[in-house]
């Protein structure tokens, strides 16, 4: 019999995540994957896995699983106070899970999103190539529910590095993106593309994996009507009607026909993965 993963909390939002599905926007499938693509991969690795295992991925209030085995685990990403039956252990570092014991990763105490690496990783079935849930799609594993039970893959036979303690990335006080103009920032004033560049926004609460929505000025468009639905890439800023900039994330629409003013690099994205609804975001223009 095969081992597992039984949810004994949910919380808010809680997925199974990897390093996404590549290759097939021309279907109409985005990337989905793990948002903060480096904690996601340093908890992998403190677990002893390759960095593209599947794990979980919480949203702001952690979740409770209990292991049907024993397992080595690793809470990382936004800081939150981890319990293994009920006793404290460590954050950021590998921890053993008796088997039946439960694994409470809580709310996280500044960021967002928490990741629970599992040694062996999570295998749900995969759906093109990935194990990752895709909320706009619907492919991939459905967000978990309390009772679910996820299969367990065998240990690794290879113990987690030798380290005492390792450097996580931070939670940032302030959001800074670079932005490069275009394809359809002519469809907007000069005044606008100033305002974009020098305004302060704000993390929206209605963010989510599809895109960070952000709060603040709208931009004035220099001309007006919609165009036909073009492709759309991961970190487009997209603005819709209401003049407020959208940066597009791993769930994003392949395509779309509200005008995109620019693009935030890839590398630059984990941050927006990382801050919370209120977190002040500044663009900052970019030749590459």
């Amino acid at each position: 019999m095969s081992a597992g993963i039984e949810v004994v909390r949910a919380g808010a939002l809680t997925t199974v995540q990897d390093e996404g599905r590549f290759g097939h926007a021309h279907l109409g499938v985005g990337r989905a994957g793990a948002l903060d693509a480096p904690s996601a991969r340093l908890a992998n690795r403190l677990a002893g896995n390759p960095v593209g295992a599947a794990l979980l991925e919480t949203t702001v209030t952690g979740c409770a699983v209990r292991p049907d085995r024993a397992v080595r685990a690793v809470v990382g990403g936004a800081p939150c106070r981890v319990t293994v039956g009920g006793r404290p252990v460590a954050w950021g570092a590998p921890v053993h899970v008796p088997a039946g014991a439960v694994l409470d990763a809580g709310p996280a105490a500044h960021g967002l999103r928490s990741y629970l690496a599992f040694a062996g990783g999570l295998e749900p079935e995969a759906v093109l190539g990935s194990r990752s849930a895709d909320l706009l799609s619907g492919l991939g594993p459905d967000p978990l529910s309390d009772g679910d039970v996820l299969p367990l893959g065998p240990p690794p036979t290879a113990g987690p590095p030798a380290t005492a303690a390792v450097p996580w990335p931070g939670v940032p006080a302030e959001l800074v993106l670079p932005v490069l103009l275009g394809p359809r920032h002519t469809w907007f004033t000069a005044d606008a593309l100033r305002t974009l560049t020098t305004a302060a926004y704000r993390v929206s609460a209605q963010s989510n994996r599809i895109g960070l929505r952000t709060e603040g000025p709208e931009l004035t468009r220099a001309r007006q009507g919609e165009l036909p639905s073009e492709g759309m890439v991961l970190g487009a800023v997209q603005i819709p009607p209401d003049g407020r900039p959208v940066v597009f994330l791993n769930d994003h629409p392949t395509t779309g026909g509200y005008p995109v003013v620019g693009v935030v690099p890839e590398a630059a994205l984990a941050g927006a993965a990382r801050v919370a609804p209120g977190t002040v975001v500044r663009f900052v223009r970019t030749a590459r």
